[in-house]
């Protein structure tokens, strides 16, 4: 029988259970995947924490990698025995196969691994939509990217050196921060002892960057808009250190007419053709070796608990699975 993680009630690590599930045939529109490898990103733990409400009970998981066991009426683009990955639609990856809307799947190419696969769905199409549209960097440009040894953020690293991008990036150690110049970042700040805003202006010669990307919230804000130039954009994408407070939007226009967004990957993604290009953008710079991201910590799906826990303590750095 399959087995998922459920939470019946909001709270810490212990209220991630794994059960015993039905998973029944596909209806219209549908696959049923049995997992390979499951994604582990920090969303999760706002779901379990009632940070973003949920009907409860309810699954828990976005990401994950799999081989299509059947697919229902009017599905021709993946079949049986098609490895496939995913991110979005109905909560429940934390599990070892479910049934779920086909058109969220893309086939995995050659080249590229299930584990990698599972990473990148979220994290790497995240950093798509930050560079790529959200603000379309432009090589020999300076931007600024909060948490640069995380997964989200050495993917990030590795996207911006390609596209001859200078990434500033903070992090919290010394060894977060040489894990991120291994992996492209070309300046770092360690935060817990260097004032970022003072760094940044250090390293622009005084003019600021054009785009700040934050996936802490709290911390970082607002000091983060004292690191734009005039009119730079700060893209907030994540809360790890807590949301952002109210705020005067005056501050924008005190701090050089600034503009603030608040974009998510399942806008950009939410259409099919959408999705699939972008993630055929980035599996290629995959498979040319451009980047790479391999999970750097395993644990076993009914271990969920201790994933979280080393997650939320910043105990982890780039990307982390569950494995079924």
């Amino acid at each position: 029988m399959a087995k998922a993680i459920r939470i019946h009630e909001v709270g810490g690590p212990e209220v991630l259970r794994l059960e015993e599930v039905t998973v029944g045939d596909p209806g219209p529109g549908e696959a049923r995947v049995r997992h390979t490898a499951i994604g582990l990103n920090y969303i999760d733990t706002y779901h379990r924490s009632g940070l973003y409400k949920l009907p409860l009970p309810s699954g828990i998981g976005q990401e994950a990698a799999g081989v299509v066991v059947s697919v229902g009426p009017n599905v021709d683009w993946v079949k049986a025995g098609d490895r496939v990955a995913y991110t979005g639609g109905p909560l429940g990856s934390y599990s070892t196969e479910r049934v779920l809307p086909a058109d969220r799947l893309v086939k995995i190419p050659e080249g590229v691994s299930d584990r990698t696969a599972a990473t990148l769905m979220l994290k790497g199409l995240t950093v798509q939509y930050l560079l790529r549209q959200t603000y379309r960097v432009k090589p020999g440009e300076t931007i600024l990217f909060h948490a640069a040894a995380g997964g989200v953020g050495l993917i990030a690293c590795q996207w911006a050196r390609a596209l001859g991008v200078t990434m500033i990036g903070t992090a919290g150690s010394d060894e977060k921060a040489a894990l991120a110049r291994e992996y492209g970042c070309a300046h770092t700040i360690v935060y817990t002892r260097e004032n970022f805003v003072d760094r940044v202006k250090e390293i622009t010669g005084g003019k600021g960057v054009p785009v700040v990307y934050d996936s802490v919230g709290r911390d970082t804000f607002p000091a983060s808009l004292d690191c734009l130039q005039p009119r730079g954009l700060f893209v907030s994408f994540g809360n790890a250190s807590g949301p952002i407070s109210a705020f005067d939007p005056g501050l924008l226009a005190q701090k050089g007419s600034l503009y603030l967004t608040r974009p998510t990957l399942f806008t950009y993604a939410a259409k099919r053709a959408d999705l699939v290009a972008m993630a055929d953008e980035m599996f290629q710079l995959v498979r040319e070796g451009k980047i790479k991201n391999e999970p750097r910590q395993e644990f076993p799906l009914a271990d969920a608990a201790s994933a979280h826990r080393a997650l939320q303590s910043r105990g982890t750095t780039g990307a982390t699975i569950l494995l079924p």
